[in-house]
């Protein structure tokens, strides 16, 4: 969309300027040209530099996209532009006859007309960098969005897991039997079901967290799954101390968990193990040995897929799927922050990548 409306204003605002230039500038050939004549050299210079000028900045902006490259970008484009308005309009001048080789020996063929070409350039380049700044704030906020709505998505999706009476009918169904075999067991399990809940409503509203307190959070909810499945169900977690500061999405391994309790068998025979380890220093994975059952509840499908949209946006990284015959496994993006400022409100932050 806003490469046809460019298409339009550079077609018309290049005859607009070359009647300006035409009305208002010197031309430097005496007074034996005609207005329309003196306009079509107008118009065929305005023509070219424009085109040309307009694809510097094409290639500059895809050569320099991020934002923090943009006096770099700039510099090398005014540079880069300025060369070209001393040097790049001589083979058109030899072309229309307003210049001959013999010209090319002296200064005046490289710098007539020069001070009315910076100035063009300079309001037109002022036009088109505004335009892509407006572009940028404008999908900066798009993207904000699309994120806020993706949280919400992820947060109702989690919320509703953990709320389901379903969830609740076993949680209080396992909480009732352990009042009734142990007393100190199920006062632990009434804290840990508390602490899930509280991580959860303290951490909905951030886009990142810390490693090691996600972690906590998981251990407290792998111990009330394992209060159900006691001999059936077997979580490893193997993370050193280094990672533990390092920042993922919140709720994600839980998400992950989750999955793999809802599409797989875990039952005496086929108990499931759950193994969640950093690799290589720059993924946490969740690895499960894959036994899927043969009917599963509905799915609503939207977890992997929240989580690859996060992580898309946060660290221009994607997560790593792998499903082999005997195991799943899903590799997270472990995120440094840049600058120690308020993760939920900057973008400060980049992908672990040796």
């Amino acid at each position: 969309m806003f490469k046809i409306k460019e298409v339009y204003a550079r077609w018309i605002g290049i005859p607009v300027v070359a009647v300006f230039i035409t009305l208002f500038a010197k031309h430097g050939h005496g007074h034996d040209l005609t207005f329309m004549h003196k306009l079509w050299i107008s118009l065929v210079f305005t023509a070219y530099y424009w085109n040309v000028a307009f694809f510097m900045f094409i290639y500059f902006r895809k050569r320099f996209p991020e934002i923090r490259q943009t006096p770099k970008r700039l510099l090398i484009t005014v540079l880069t532009l300025s060369v070209f308005l001393v040097f790049g309009g001589v083979p058109i001048r030899l072309l229309l006859g307003l210049a001959s080789f013999e010209d090319l020996t002296g200064i005046d063929v490289y710098f007539n007309f020069l001070k009315v070409s910076f100035t063009a350039a300079f309001w037109v380049g002022a036009v088109y960098e505004a335009v892509y700044f407006f572009e940028n704030w404008k999908n900066t906020i798009q993207i904000n969005e699309a994120l806020k709505i993706q949280q919400i998505r992820t947060q109702f999706e989690v919320l509703q897991n953990q709320m389901s009476p379903h969830f609740l009918f076993n949680s209080l169904n396992t909480l009732t039997a352990l009042i009734a075999e142990n007393h100190d067991i199920a006062i632990e399990f009434t804290q840990k079901l508390s602490d899930v809940y509280r991580y959860i409503l303290q951490h909905k509203d951030k886009e990142l967290v810390p490693l090691g307190e996600e972690l906590e959070f998981v251990r407290d909810y792998m111990f009330l799954l394992q209060m159900r499945y006691p001999d059936n169900l077997h979580a490893h977690i193997a993370v050193a101390d280094a990672y533990q500061q390092l920042y993922i999405a919140p709720l994600t391994i839980q998400m992950l968990v989750e999955n793999a309790i809802k599409h797989n068998v875990i039952s005496r025979t086929h108990p499931l193990n759950i193994d969640i380890y950093v690799e290589n220093g720059r993924s946490v994975v969740v690895k499960n040995n894959l036994m899927l059952k043969n009917s599963i509840q509905k799915s609503t499908k939207t977890g992997l897929e929240n989580i690859r949209k996060r992580y898309e946006y946060l660290g221009q990284r994607k997560i790593d799927v792998i499903t082999t015959a005997r195991n799943f496994m899903v590799a997270i993006p472990l995120i440094r922050l840049v600058k120690e400022k308020d993760f939920s409100h900057t973008k400060a932050y980049e992908s672990i990548n040796h």
